[in-house]
């Protein structure tokens, strides 16, 4: 059971930061930001879930059971990840690649408070016995002085960040050859094929580092994560799945172009992306996938296409958004839902079980949380989980940071071009790091 108190705020941005920070103090939060965009599907602006009361951790190979046997146990908001390996509990596939950055695949944890942000309105939900801390949690959070440098620039001021390449553009040239080899022979028709960026011994201020990244990006599925010594610090533009009640919707993203500052010109590449052959053949081929996969959960004949191949513009990009509903049965098993469909479409490919093979093949790192997913489950088995992209993973422990950018590879595709395209979702994680 938890008790709810809302309180309302005056300068509800400056609440955002001071709440953010001051989520650092404890070894799990969770932090959910839709950064002002109007989502019709949204069911608040922000959100914080801090401070443990019980977690799970698991392994792939029956990640999913211990996660179905965790929330019912639990019946309460749950907020976690799926790493994109769980899919080692789905198909008989390993994930055998170099993994820098050795974070459980599986993580959720039941938190002490819960503090959402709809509008100007603030409300704490924390578990009943906490209800007296509600009052004073507010008062220190709303006089929390976010402007002060955190301790680890007093402590460790940080070396300039060098990132390297774990394959370098000629390798990637022949390894995208390679897929188009097996696209042309039949074997698959499009799979997504992503390289990482990283560097080690290097130390990040996570919070500094995730402002100015969402700073840059401001996208809808923005996500801090920390679990102890784990980061993410999320731009993502992609939802992958929301449940509420017995609606069930995806909204994949594939396709991509380059804003201009120039609003003649950025029509014209708005545009020009809208009507791209390539593009929106990509998409296509990702919702028929996505059909498909909720198809094994859905009511029968209930399965729609509620938009196909629209174009959505943020701070950098325009993207190519589809969305795709369902009705399941009132009785279905959300975490069953959730390992129906995942990993999701939008990062293998199609056939997905030949395209995630191949990406195992080619790929010359574990993707890990990168195309995996954050999100959360409330206690009526609601759900609603990000895609992982656009994103920096940091284990604080090792020192080792990483990000990890892809594009689907089709039978048009010409390495050249999904070379650039890697490059341009690259950038705002590149320059974040890089520039300090």
């Amino acid at each position: 059971m938890r008790s709810t108190i809302s309180f309302t705020v005056v300068d509800i941005d400056r609440f955002k930061k001071q709440l953010l920070q001051w989520g650092q103090q404890f070894e799990h939060a969770v932090w959910l930001d839709s950064n002002g965009h109007n989502d019709r599907y949204g069911s608040f602006d922000a959100l914080l879930a801090a401070d443990a009361q019980t977690w799970i951790t698991a392994s792939a190979k029956g990640g999913f059971a211990q996660l179905h046997t965790y929330r019912s146990k639990v019946n309460d908001w749950i907020f976690g990840y799926l790493t994109y390996d769980l899919k080692n509990d789905l198909e008989a596939i390993t994930s055998a690649n170099f993994d820098g950055l050795q974070f459980p695949d599986l993580y959720f944890f039941q938190p002490k408070r819960l503090i959402s942000i709809k509008g100007n309105k603030v409300f704490f939900r924390y578990l009943q016995y906490m209800k007296n801390e509600i009052a004073s949690d507010f008062k220190t959070i709303s006089h929390l002085d976010f402007s002060r440098a955190s301790e680890i620039n007093k402590m460790n001021p940080p070396n300039p960040i060098k990132i390297k390449l774990r394959i370098f553009k000629e390798e990637y040239f022949k390894r995208v050859e390679k897929i188009l080899a097996h696209i042309h022979r039949g074997d698959i028709y499009e799979v997504n094929f992503c390289q990482e960026f990283y560097a080690e011994n290097t130390v990040i201020d996570e919070v500094k580092t995730y402002e100015k990244l969402n700073s840059i990006s401001g996208a809808p599925f923005a996500t801090f994560v920390k679990m102890q010594d784990n980061y993410l610090l999320c731009a993502s533009p992609e939802r992958y799945l929301k449940k509420t009640k017995q609606y069930v919707l995806s909204q994949p993203i594939k396709g991509t172009a380059k804003r201009s500052k120039d609003n003649t010109q950025d029509e014209k590449i708005r545009a020009k992306l809208e009507a791209d052959i390539k593009e929106r053949t990509e998409n296509i081929m990702i919702v028929d996938l996505v059909r498909h996969d909720l198809s094994k959960s859905a009511i029968k004949g209930s399965v729609k296409v509620n938009e196909l191949c629209k174009i959505y513009s943020y701070k950098q990009v325009h993207q190519m958004v589809s969305t795709v509903s369902a009705m399941v049965p009132s009785a279905k098993d959300p975490v069953e839902i959730i390992s129906e469909t995942f990993p999701m479409g939008s990062m293998t490919g199609a056939p997905k079980l030949s395209a995630m093979k191949i990406i195992e093949s080619l790929e010359s790192f574990k993707r890990g949380l990168y195309s995996g997913t954050v999100g959360y489950f409330s206690p009526e088995g609601d759900f609603d989980f990000n895609v992982v992209i656009r994103s920096i993973l940091y284990n604080a422990a090792t020192k080792y940071v990483s990000f990890s950018v892809g594009s689907a590879i089709t039978a048009m595709a010409s390495p050249e071009r999904e070379y650039e395209e890697c490059l341009l979702k690259a950038k705002a994680m590149r320059e974040v790091l890089e520039n300090g």
